[in-house]
């Protein structure tokens, strides 16, 4: 829920017996068990996806460390993590560092970076200064893509809504499933009105995919809230609708960091961890995709 930064726009498994589909799905019919040996019928691969909004490498103490960051993360062993609050090149905050690359050199991941903003650098010669959300995938990305969405200007003094850039989408290849993994940020503010149009907005691009879909992010309001009722009324299922706090990190007291699904895949599991990393707390979910006929 941490403001976003003042500034303007630019920018599992195959089931091979009834024993092991029990096991994993639970309890089956034998009509169930049945169709999931069929040949005919969709194979299920495992995959664990995350989501952090990660503060732009600072803990829930202001301080900046980005190996505290890494290490969060890989305490998840998620195969992909939706990350928000990424400091490329920014500034002194963040030692200028790329977060993005840094982090997946340290976690030996693939990683798809979606800036927000998109600034010129501080110095000439220097990296162009960027903010915004990212994909860590262990799984390679064959396509990626940094999405418009309706934001607000945090730097203008009379900002109106306009479409503006930081809704990452990856495919995926998951040992024969292709899962398009999003990325996302919603607008802070109390009035909901930027996060209705923005929820729009996402619901049309997924609309354009097909196969298994997974969207993640720091929604910046509770899931039951009204301006995202359209999300679980077209298409998504709230992955841990019973899901614990998870904002701020120490005593959390909303639920904002969501991990949501289409309806092909299976949630096997969802919890929130723990730890002070960051200002929000990460959520890990265990899925079931779909690999396809």
């Amino acid at each position: 829920m941490t403001r976003s930064i003042g500034i303007s726009r630019r920018g599992a498994f195959a089931a091979a017996a009834a024993l092991a589909a029990t096991a994993v799905l639970g309890a089956a019919t034998p009509a169930a068990l049945a169709a999931e040996s069929t040949p005919s019928a969709p194979r299920l691969v495992a995959l664990r996806v995350a989501t952090y909004n990660i503060h732009a490498g600072a803990g829930q103490d202001g301080v900046f460390d980005l190996a505290r960051t890494a290490d969060a993360i890989r305490s998840l062993d998620a195969d992909v993590i939706g990350l928000q609050e990424v400091d490329v090149h920014w500034d002194t905050r963040s030692d200028y560092v790329d977060e993005a690359r840094e982090l997946a050199r340290q976690l030996r991941m693939r990683v798809f970076f979606a800036p927000i903003y998109d600034f010129e650098p501080a110095t000439e010669g220097a990296p162009r200064r960027q903010y915004g959300v990212a994909v860590l995938s262990r799984y390679p990305i064959v396509q990626a893509e940094n999405h418009d969405i309706t934001r607000l200007s945090t730097q203008d003094p009379n900002p109106v809504p306009a479409p503006a850039p930081g809704f990452a989408e990856v495919t995926l290849a998951v040992r024969g499933a292709r899962v398009h993994v999003y990325s996302t940020h919603l607008d802070y503010r109390p009035d909901p009105a930027v996060r209705r149009m923005q929820v729009d907005d996402m619901l049309a691009i997924l609309a354009a995919d097909k196969g298994p879909k997974v969207l993640v992010g720091d929604l910046n309001a509770e899931a039951t809230a009204p301006e995202l009722a359209k999300l679980w009324e077209q298409g998504l299922v709230d992955a841990a609708p019973n899901g614990g706090k998870t904002y701020p990190a120490t005593n959390p007291v909303s639920r904002i960091d969501v991990v949501s699904v289409s309806p092909d895949i299976t949630v096997r599991g969802a919890h929130e961890v723990a730890t002070t990393a960051s200002d929000h707390r990460p959520v890990v979910t265990d899925l079931m995709v779909p690999r396809g006929r």
